[in-house]
């Protein structure tokens, strides 16, 4: 009991140091980052700004400071001790302020170059991105020491490090990337393109992307995120890496679909107009499908529940693009009947609907392969039952909202005759929305049972034939206890004689003992059973009454 409360009184201990550290540190970033920003201001005095900014700057700076010095020293002593560099607080508090600095420092690194660029002068993003520099590199030298790095959640920073790159280069690289797009797709000159509107963007853009890139090269490639195999490593590659990609891509794809489609047949609205999303729609189509082919083929090198995961996962996205696109038909053709929609809206929406379709459709069909046989591991495997609970459990909910929209409507229009609008126009988008989560939700709990039946099928039945087993016995209890539960599915109450002799030369060997205990219950049925065994191999059954 002593050691337990000694635990907990340590663990309380951590938690809160720990998190004063964090705080503490935060504090003089944010004070020293307002003092090194009245440095930089050229020609006005320290003074300047505001006193009480400045009081604050100086109470953060004078007071934080030193008490998170003070208080880093005392914690990176105790850190000789094993106890405390395994603990998870030190982990947690090295990760998190690792990534904090780290987001900070990058998001001030950009604002600052974009300033400057723009030929303007920003001194306190400056000094925000020169302060939580240099705290993101004393924690990255934290995070890789070999005598006090934490030994829990070592690999964290790394892993966080390298999908926050991925992120911001990825969004850099659609920002600029559609600038170029949009204005070779729209034609304008020269003089346009050096313009403040589209070379602000372009500029933000690019600046994302260089940052964003060598931040994921250095966790990524030169850190060696890429071979840590750790389960928060592969959640987020799975949920961050392929399904931000994939999603990526497949919205690009969609709405350049749409686009085009619009172009060939709904001519209602000016090119110009229809064509507005076009050059970021392909550029989030190029960029999604790099990220994502890229860390598709990781995952195939990781484990096959990871492989699995990962083809679900991009399963789920064509499903959810596949089943939107199914309601959105639904609505255009059921606005078709109405007088209230014009005809060139009805044609938009059911275009829409139709580009959705098509591109859910294709991923969903080759990735989740429905005609094909489905393995015994795979009816087996977590992720896919996961997925297939997920799937038609959302969709109920989501058709039984969809459901009282629709008699919401149905009543409004029975009750209000006012409105000055059909019962089609009323209930057409909740309609399709409840046909195609109902179809989702048929399809998917039939997969379920299916996949259940088959597990059941494959899996043999244990037929119980004894209630419950008490045992007596002089011996190692655990082995016999394991072999009795195995052969009757029964549970068993262990009892051991008080006078269990020891080893003794004439003792049955453990696999002969086993032996006969096995042949003793062969064939036995009784509602309660007592088993007696002995050190010499002997098995005694005794049915006892109900």
């Amino acid at each position: 009991m002593a050691n337990t409360a000694g635990s907990a009184q340590r663990t309380v201990r951590r938690a809160i140091v720990y998190t004063l550290l964090f705080v503490l540190v935060t504090v003089a970033g944010i004070g020293m980052s307002g003092l090194l920003g009245r440095v930089f201001e050229a020609g006005s005095a320290i003074a300047s700004g505001g006193s009480s900014a400045l009081a604050q700057s100086l109470a953060f700076t004078v007071i934080g400071a030193p008490l998170a010095a003070l208080l880093w020293w005392w914690l990176w002593r105790r850190l000789d001790d094993a106890e405390e560099r395994s603990a998870l607080t030190w982990g947690l508090y090295v990760a998190a302020m690792y990534l904090v600095s780290l987001i900070v420092f990058t998001v001030s690194t950009v604002d600052a170059a974009q300033s400057m660029i723009r030929g303007s002068w920003e001194p306190a993003t400056l000094a925000s991105a020169i302060v939580w520099f240099g705290i993101w590199l004393a924690h990255r030298a934290m995070s890789r020491n070999a005598d006090r790095g934490p030994l829990r959640l070592a690999t964290v920073p790394v892993v966080l490090g390298a999908f926050y790159g991925l992120v911001a280069a990825s969004s850099g690289a659609v920002s600029a990337f559609g600038v170029l797009l949009d204005n070779a797709i729209r034609g304008v000159n020269a003089v346009v393109l050096a313009g403040e509107g589209v070379f602000a963007p372009l500029s933000h853009g690019l600046l994302w992307l260089l940052v964003g890139g060598v931040i994921w090269w250095l966790h990524w490639v030169h850190g060696g995120a890429a071979r840590v195999t750790t389960g928060l490593a592969s959640v987020m590659l799975i949920w961050v890496a392929v399904l931000g990609g994939s999603l990526l891509s497949l919205s690009g794809v969609g709405i350049s679909l749409f686009v085009l489609l619009r172009l060939a047949f709904d001519r209602g609205e000016p090119i110009g107009v229809v064509t507005d999303p076009l050059g970021e729609a392909i550029a989030a189509a190029l960029v999604g499908a790099v990220v994502w082919r890229y860390h598709w083929l990781v995952t195939r090198e990781r484990s096959a529940g990871v492989q699995r995961a990962s083809s679900v996962v991009v399963s789920g996205v064509g499903m959810a693009a596949t089943a939107s696109g199914i309601g959105v038909i639904i609505n255009a053709l059921l606005a078709t009947l109405s007088t209230s929609l014009a005809g060139s809206d009805s044609r938009t929406l059911l275009l829409g609907g139709l580009s959705a379709f098509l591109v859910g459709g294709v991923v969903w069909w080759f990735t989740w392969k429905p005609v094909e046989p489905v393995s015994a591991a795979e009816q087996r495997d977590t992720s896919r039952r996961v997925y297939l609970v997920a799937m038609f459990g959302l969709s109920a909910i989501v058709a039984l909202i969809a459901l009282l929209i629709v008699g919401y409507g149905v009543f409004v229009f029975a009750l209000d005759s006012t409105t000055g609008t059909s019962l089609i126009e009323q209930v057409r988008a909740p309609l399709g929305l409840l046909i195609a989560t109902a179809a989702v939700f048929g399809y998917h709990f039939s997969v379920w049972r299916r996949d259940r039946a088959a597990v059941a099928l494959a899996t043999p039945v244990r037929v119980r034939t004894i209630g419950e087993v008490i045992l007596v016995t002089d011996a190692a209890s655990a082995p016999q206890r394991k072999l009795i539960e195995e052969l009757t599915g029964a549970s068993v109450t262990t009892w051991v004689r008080a006078d269990a002799p020891g080893e003794s030369p004439g003792a049955a060997s453990p696999g002969l003992a086993e032996e006969r205990l096995s042949e003793a219950l062969n064939g036995v049925t009784a509602a309660r059973l007592l088993v007696i065994t002995g050190a010499d191999g002997a098995v005694q059954l005794v049915p006892l009454a109900e």
